[in-house]
């Protein structure tokens, strides 16, 4: 297992180097830290899986275009989740995460400065704010937007009900949601523990569900068809052996 100790000695200083690149780009004005913002969280995200000695199975990335916007939703049982997707996945992404991130020393002022989106939930005025402006993102910069809907990490791996904002944000929009089931996360780092050991964490995309001519009284139905279609896909992605990554 890996301890706090090594954590700190070698994660810390790789977060706080990665993202003092990124705040002097964007301090500079660079015209670099658009790629920096792409470049530097995979290798950090890559770093880190490898340190852990953990793998990483993908399955279904197909459904995943790079040149189209689209809304991922995924369940969310570890902090290991957030590591996989810009670990390995394609295209330009932005995360919308809960306000706390933007707390974190060197890593939340580098998160916002490559444009992700941090939501207030105890503020709903500020909570929609942050919305609108992934809606503007993604009517922009037409990147995959990746939430975890069930709004914080599930302590028993079972799958929690999901909020609504993401599948209003995909109506609005007129973008496509994703679905995307995690399987393996939770025994390499559960909720509540810094205890992290070796393992093999299992993504599978699902089929992408079209939003064409929904509007917003079709918010609910559109939140449960999400959460049915991630709750399938958990069923099926221990079955399945996808392109194994290191």
């Amino acid at each position: 297992m890996i301890g706090l100790l090594r954590v700190g000695i070698v994660v810390v200083p790789l977060t706080v180097w990665y993202a003092t690149r990124i705040l002097w780009a964007s301090f500079r004005n660079s015209p670099t830290r658009g790629r920096l913002c792409e470049e530097l969280p995979r290798r950090w995200a890559r770093r880190i899986l490898e340190l852990a000695r953990v793998e990483v199975e993908l399955s279904g990335t197909e459904v995943i275009d790079p040149s189209a916007p689209q809304v991922l939703v995924a369940n969310h049982t570890s902090w290991f989740d957030v590591l996989v997707f810009p670990a390995f996945l394609p295209g330009s992404y932005r995360f919308v995460g809960k306000r706390e991130l933007s707390r974190v020393p060197f890593f939340g002022a580098a998160f916002q400065a490559c444009g992700h989106i941090t939501i207030d939930r105890q503020d709903r005025e500020r909570a929609l704010e942050s919305m609108d402006r992934a809606r503007r993102q993604l009517e922009a910069e037409r990147p995959t937007i990746i939430l975890f809907p069930e709004g914080t990490r599930s302590p028993t791996g079972e799958l929690r009900p999901f909020k609504k904002g993401a599948f209003v944000l995909a109506i609005q929009t007129g973008t496509e949601v994703v679905p995307a089931s995690i399987e393996g996360s939770r025994a390499v780092m559960p909720k509540g523990s810094w205890r992290i050991s070796p393992g093999t964490i299992r993504v599978r995309f699902g089929e992408p569900i079209p939003v064409a001519g929904l509007t917003l009284d079709d918010r609910d139905a559109l939140t449960r068809r999400a959460w049915e279609a991630v709750s399938a896909l958990q069923g099926t992605v221990r079955h399945n052996q996808g392109n194994k990554h290191r």
